[in-house]
């Protein structure tokens, strides 16, 4: 039998530049977007009120973590700042561990993140089951 699962999604976005170092391309010089960004959480079962877990919680803690991001040059910023090129891979990754660490419980949690960079771009992380 498949596993079968719940998935509640929210969706937000921030603004801010960034460069990606040693890209050689016009990626390495600062530009900014408009991302979007799409975080999934998943669990196998209901709570005693018949849902997963509560729109509000995933938006605001997804919305905490937008607010350290938005209009910010993402270089300057740990973990972008030494650590992690800020590429939209890493990107998402951050959001993804970010907002986990806010929201996950025993019985759900974040499972993927959507960081799309343009209308048709984007990176995604999340966790292979």
């Amino acid at each position: 039998m498949r596993n079968r699962f719940y998935e509640v999604m929210v969706e937000t976005q921030f603004s801010a530049a960034h460069a990606l170092r040693q890209y050689r391309g016009q990626g390495e010089s600062v530009h900014g977007h408009n991302w979007r960004i799409q975080v999934f959480v998943r669990g196998e079962r209901l709570d005693e009120n018949h849902i997963l877990i509560d729109f509000h919680a995933v938006r605001r803690a997804t919305e905490e973590v937008m607010q350290y991001l938005d209009h910010k040059h993402l270089n300057e910023l740990p973990p972008f700042d030494k650590e992690l090129n800020p590429s939209t891979e890493n990107i998402a990754a951050f959001v993804f561990r970010q907002v986990a660490a806010r929201i996950d419980t025993e019985r759900c949690r974040v499972a993927l993140v959507r960081a799309w960079e343009t209308p048709s771009t984007m990176a995604a992380y999340g966790i292979l089951d």
